[in-house]
């Protein structure tokens, strides 16, 4: 084989420093090549990027907010947005170099190309420092600045206790409805919501019409104008009314309305709210749906509430073949909670009237929707309607014989409500925002901050939106329930949440230690009592830190 010697390689000296180099158009080595021409020249080497360390956003220019974590791609691109002179050479690689966290500088290192002569590309790496400058963002601005919101969202009902907003509160937290407010504020019948645009208050009223039956109306405020540019600066303005009917209410559907509605029963309890009211007649069981459009044309109003209702004795049940759905068709005999007692105290004064006299002991037949859960010996709550008087029209239009003595509404479950224990669950509330008008230090939540007279109310009704969840497997599939750190997993659902139990209205006051209840002069636990499963608990990542948890004194 013919030995091919490879072709000669010309070499010439660099016009500079007499280099030997592969001919170019310059005839320059690459050192003396950058000493003569600088491909970075009008790239600064410095910059600054501003941060708002209230929402922890960076500027994007021109006048863009965003988030972007340390050493992120987005924040890369915001430093590259920073520099002028880029178009003019190619960018190939961009990359952060290392830096303390809390010295406030970031460094880029670039390598950029550039044709600095015929065919002769010139690459280069060097290095740009940002001085990262704090200040506020518009949004954070208007935070903390009064009375700086652009539109208003008034959300009111007018019913007498806060039940519905506390349900409404974990709705929103639900679906993160709440983290385009600037503030919130509670008012006489419900709250305020504050927000810096209107498209977020708009989508603050599309969401309250999916949960909640409601109806609205807008109003505007014009604050300036601009007559050579016609512009206008406006405040606007959302009221909105939730339909004053809560669940397990007792109603009187006007007749006409009835009618319309497959003919049923007038008086109802209400089942479920939703954006829309499910009304069920105990008696047969038909249920029937009411929009919001169809109850403001005929509005009516509840005859009882929950805290209307009388604890009674189920003495007998006798389930029929009629069923719908979880509901159960039964025939009960029922009794007032305490009947048949052969007690030499006399009665009390501050009895009910029905509890002093003869209806005590007297046994009613009544139909029900709750055979399905029922049993002999339960207790059941209910309205006592033998002799209610209401302040409704259409309830004294009824004949006398389609009224029942009681309506039962819903399982109780006294025994396990006597005995003090805590929640092993908890719930979230919107944060406060500091320094409001009218907010109390004690005041828990976004409900109940005014304080004063209708604190306990307030509480109270608390306590009956907790038990509400841990009854209503429906309700609490709603909500969000959060681990609770204060009790082990193992000390069972209570009914307080950490509180002491709530003294009864005529329960005297004694020293807890000297007659502390046992199980068996409560009774035993009902085995149906509804409990919260541990698989429902979400895990409160808010309160995790990576601190070490501090020694404890022995």
């Amino acid at each position: 084989m013919e030995f091919v010697p490879a072709p000669p390689v010309h070499r010439v000296l660099c016009a500079d420093c007499g280099t030997p180099i592969v001919p170019n158009s310059a005839n320059l080595c690459v050192a003396c090549l950058r000493n003569t021409v600088d491909i970075t020249e009008g790239i600064p080497k410095q910059a600054s990027v501003s941060f708002c360390r209230n929402c922890e956003r960076f500027l994007s220019p021109p006048a863009t907010w965003a988030i972007a974590r340390p050493e992120s791609q987005e924040l890369l691109a915001i430093c590259l947005r920073k520099l002028k002179g880029l178009s003019k050479v190619r960018l190939t690689e961009a990359h952060f170099i290392w830096t303390e966290p809390h010295s406030k500088r970031l460094r880029v290192s670039l390598t950029i190309q550039k044709e600095v002569l015929t065919s002769t590309i010139l690459e280069q790496v060097f290095e740009i420092e940002y001085l990262v400058q704090h200040g506020q963002c518009p949004d954070c601005t208007k935070l903390a600045a009064k009375n700086t919101w652009k539109a208003l969202v008034q959300v009111r009902q007018k019913v007498p206790h806060k039940r519905t907003f506390l349900y409404l509160e974990q709705l929103i937290l639900k679906h993160g409805a709440q983290k385009d407010t600037i503030s919130v504020k509670e008012a006489k019948d419900g709250l305020d919501f504050f927000f810096s645009s209107r498209s977020h208050a708009l989508k603050m009223v599309e969401f309250l019409a999916g949960v909640v039956p409601i109806r609205s109306k807008s109003s505007e405020q014009l604050l300036s104008t601009d007559t050579h540019t016609n512009t206008a600066n406006f405040k606007y303005t959302y009221s909105i009314e939730i339909i004053p009917i809560c669940k397990d209410d007792l109603v009187c559907i006007p007749l006409k309305l009835a009618k319309q509605m497959s003919n049923v029963n007038p008086l109802s309890i209400c089942s479920r709210v939703g954006n829309t009211l499910h009304f069920l007649d105990v008696a047969t069981l038909q249920s029937v749906e009411i929009t919001s459009a169809l109850y403001w044309r005929t509005p009516f109003e509840s005859l009882a509430t929950v805290t209307d209702l009388v604890e009674f004795t189920v003495l007998d049940v006798e389930p029929t073949n009629q069923r719908k759905g979880k509901w159960v068709m039964a025939d009960a005999q029922v009794a007032l909670s305490g009947a048949f007692r052969s007690t030499g105290v006399q009665e009390d004064d501050g009895m009910m009237d029905y509890e002093s006299s003869s209806l005590a002991n007297q046994i009613f037949h009544t139909r029900t929707h709750l055979g399905g859960i029922l049993q002999p010996g339960d207790s059941a709550m209910g309205y006592f309607l033998t002799h209610a008087n209401f302040n409704s029209d259409d309830f004294a239009s009824l004949p006398a014989h389609r009224v029942p003595d009681i309506i039962l509404v819903k399982k109780a479950y006294p025994n396990r409500r006597k005995k003090t224990r805590t929640r092993a669950w908890k719930l979230r509330s919107i944060a406060k925002e500091a320094g409001e008008e009218g907010e109390t230090s004690n005041a828990r939540g976004v409900v109940g901050r005014l304080g004063g007279r209708d604190q306990k109310k307030v509480e109270e009704d608390y306590e009956l939106f907790l038990r509400d969840i841990e009854e209503d497997e429906e309700i609490r599939g709603t909500v969000n329930l959060y681990k609770s750190k204060d009790v082990k997993m193992g000390a069972g659902s209570g009914l307080a949440g950490g509180k002491t139990r709530k003294k009864g209205q005529f329960e005297m006051e004694v020293d807890d230690a000297a007659t502390a209840p046992t199980d068996d002069e409560d009774g035993e636990d009902e085995a149906d009592f509804p409990e919260v499963n541990l698989d429902e608990l979400l895990e409160d990542f808010d309160e995790m830190t990576l601190e070490e948890p501090a020694p404890q004194e022995v």
